[in-house]
């Protein structure tokens, strides 16, 4: 589990269908939270959760699964792209972003990116398998940020961020172009709601179709899910 706070930024060294090797690049966030790192520990790259099979002194190797290359933006990757890293989170840590798994639901690309008075705002296309998820102030993972949905439109396929100076900065978002692609994870919590509201409806779990507003079934569904329901099974 991650929080989606990026502590360092990484080179890849290497990297092919089956493993990759980085090193901690100078500059950017502290490397301090990689100081006791061990064999078999998680850390975020790009999001994404890779296991520790090998440390260096500057750096370590994860292997990586057919899977996890073709569900992220790894394949796109290059000797000297810069990755964002996490370490897990601790217990008694704190929480400063959202629950993270490192777990992503799929490629997005950076549709633009424009500098205000005091942020960044990127805007992201999504495919649909992601677009259902994305919801106006709610919380988004981008290549293992955590940030919050300022816009979006009606299908959820385009939002758009906000990125604070230091953010930018200290993140590989600052080497972003038009068309890059990014690893997504939408919120995990809307996942569940879907996969606990979809036999109600009647519907699959994934069904596009499936939170349209219009149809008769979402609307008893949603009317029976009172405060009494939700306590009986457990929600609060």
């Amino acid at each position: 589990m991650f929080t989606g706070l990026v502590q360092a930024l990484g080179t890849i060294d290497t990297i092919d269908g089956q493993s990759l090797r980085l090193s901690w690049s100078r500059g950017g966030l502290q490397t301090a939270a990689f100081a006791d790192v061990a064999l078999g520990d998680s850390i975020a790259v790009d999001g994404i959760c890779l296991t520790v099979t090998q440390i260096f002194p500057r750096g370590f190797t994860a292997a990586v699964s057919p899977e996890t290359m073709a569900r992220t933006s790894l394949g796109h990757l290059t000797p000297q792209s810069i990755v964002n890293l996490e370490p897990s989170l601790r217990v008694g840590s704190k929480l400063g972003g959202h629950f993270v798994t490192g777990h992503i639901d799929g490629v997005g690309h950076l549709h633009s990116v424009t500098r205000s008075a005091n942020a960044w705002e990127l805007t992201i296309d999504v495919p649909d398998a992601i677009a259902r998820y994305i919801v106006e102030k709610g919380s988004v993972a981008v290549n293992g940020i955590s940030l919050t949905v300022a816009s979006c439109s009606p299908g959820g396929n385009r939002f758009t961020v906000a990125v604070i100076p230091l953010t930018y900065s200290e993140t590989n978002l600052q080497f972003l172009q038009s068309g890059s692609p990014v690893n997504i994870e939408a919120d995990v919590l809307g996942k569940y709601v879907e996969r606990f509201l979809a036999p109600r409806l009647g519907g699959r779990e994934g069904d596009p179709a499936l939170p349209l507003a219009s149809s008769d079934r979402y609307e008893d569904a949603m009317s029976a899910l009172t405060p009494d329901f939700l306590a009986e099974h457990g929600y609060i």
